[in-house]
């Protein structure tokens, strides 16, 4: 009988360190704390990643995978129009934003604040996950202008720039409050206003 393969040290520690950066932040997360979460020793960090940086945009890498699924859990779901697949996504998101009590946010909004200024490495990865992120919802936002559900004054691209800059401020404000009322807020004003329906 073949025994299983142990499962990786270093997706241990790439799931602790989610956790720990999520509730401590980038600066606040030291490799002690990430190593201890996971169980693991001190020194097998450094087997795995070359730096905290090295680190960070791997956990990063990560959490957009997940965000990549949810996107298309939404945005490929031919069976609502465009324009509801956009209010799908913000749904769903506004679920396991609740499921975490309304104080854990989006890590991709959480880095950008907060290691930007310290980390060319970690801002360059951030502008090409804003690069990559943008491009479902400006084709939705297309689809959606393309059959008359949300008004063209402004191109798919800006939109969905707007719309995802838009929501990692709702999302901020809501972790201060720790309340939905920010995302229920931008929401309605969002639907009501720049994806009306024309009249």
């Amino acid at each position: 009988m073949r025994s299983m393969p142990k499962p990786s040290l270093k997706d241990a520690i790439l799931d602790a360190g989610l956790k720990v950066m999520f509730r401590t932040g980038y600066h606040g997360t030291s490799v002690r704390d990430v190593t201890a979460a996971a169980g693991a020793p001190q020194g097998s960090f450094t087997n795995h990643f070359r730096s905290k940086e090295a680190f960070a945009s791997e956990v990063l890498d990560r959490y957009f995978d997940v965000t990549r699924a949810l996107v298309a859990e939404a945005l490929e779901d031919t069976s609502l129009t465009p324009r509801a697949r956009l209010k799908r996504y913000l749904d769903i998101i506004t679920g396991r934003l609740e499921a975490d009590g309304y104080g854990r946010g989006c890590l991709i909004g959480d880095l950008s604040l907060e290691a930007t200024g310290s980390s060319e490495m970690l801002r360059t990865r951030l502008t090409e996950i804003f690069a990559e992120w943008r491009v479902p919802f400006a084709a939705c936002i297309a689809d959606a202008q393309a059959h008359g559900e949300i008004a063209s004054d402004f191109e798919p691209g800006e939109l969905a720039d707007f719309l995802l800059a838009s929501w990692q401020g709702a999302i901020l404000r809501m972790k201060v409050d720790r309340n939905p009322k920010a995302l229920e807020r931008f929401k309605t004003i969002a639907f009501q206003t720049v994806f009306r329906e024309p009249t």
